[in-house]
């Protein structure tokens, strides 16, 4: 081989080498970009207690999932920047990155793991009634439910829908829209009972004490857990992960948790 011939080789080689430092210079994590930018965008739906709840009156989210990102954001050292979004259209908003990631009570699901990650798990529940306490004895399990003369009542677009449309083939279900004031359409008699995450059931049992009773959450009918979602990059997944483990050791997860479950 000449000079020049084993010259070009090395060079070629040397550039080869190259290329990869190249590519991982140039692709840049999402968690780069959130701490480069100072800002973590962070999809709601702003109607589901005590994780996520829009207060018209200060235009804010409150809840659980809203104390838990706050303290996200301040380990990454970036604030918060909640961007509302709806049940019906979380999945396409997810698909369109209106945000990094989104919670508020959102549940893994095979379908959401398709097109992002998710966290380790935040909670876990499952599917249980809620049901005016006069009638609990009435709808202990689901064929008890699927009864002809049996109002069910759903919120659109999530995992309460499409538990309710798998499982009830012969009770009447209604699709009502607004998930704040779904509970009180049970309270008023307009609706015989809800299924949804045992978590809702025991809170909603406090806002209406006496009236509303969850019905055997400790023994919900499926199994389920929440946990955040995020878009595909696994620096950020990977932070997400170690801040909810340290979350959990230090005990700041505990007091978010016992603000609103306990």
């Amino acid at each position: 081989m000449s000079g020049i011939t084993r010259a070009a080789a090395l060079a070629a080689a040397i550039t080869l080498a190259a290329v990869p430092m190249a590519l991982a210079q140039s692709s840049a994590s999402r968690l780069d970009s959130i701490v480069s930018k100072g800002t973590l965008r962070v999809g709601m739906t702003g109607d589901y207690r005590p994780f996520t709840f829009l207060n018209k009156d200060t235009s804010k989210f409150e809840g659980f999932d809203v104390d838990m990102v706050e303290s996200l954001g301040k380990a990454l050292g970036v604030k918060v920047e909640f961007v509302h979004t709806s049940w019906p259209t979380l999945m396409k908003d997810f698909e369109a990155d209106k945000f990094d990631i989104a919670t508020g009570g959102v549940s893994i699901t095979l379908d959401r793991q398709k097109k992002g990650y998710f966290s380790t798990p935040i909670m876990r529940e499952g599917k249980t009634p809620i049901a005016r306490c006069g009638d609990v004895a009435k709808y202990q399990t689901i064929a008890d439910i699927d009864k002809p003369n049996v109002h069910v009542i759903v919120n659109p677009g999530g995992t309460n829908e499409r538990f309710a449309r798998a499982h009830i083939k012969n009770a009447q279900i209604e699709v009502y829209k607004d998930n704040v004031t779904i509970f009180d359409q049970i309270a008023a008699g307009k609706a015989d009972l809800m299924m949804t995450d045992s978590s809702e059931t025991r809170f909603q049992q406090k806002l209406h004490p006496g009236v509303l009773c969850s019905i055997h959450p400790d023994k919900p009918f499926d199994f389920a857990e929440k946990g955040i979602w995020i878009q595909r990059d696994e620096a950020l997944k990977a932070f997400v992960d170690q801040w909810l483990h340290i979350s959990r050791e230090n005990g700041s997860y505990q007091a978010i948790y016992a603000k609103y479950f306990n």
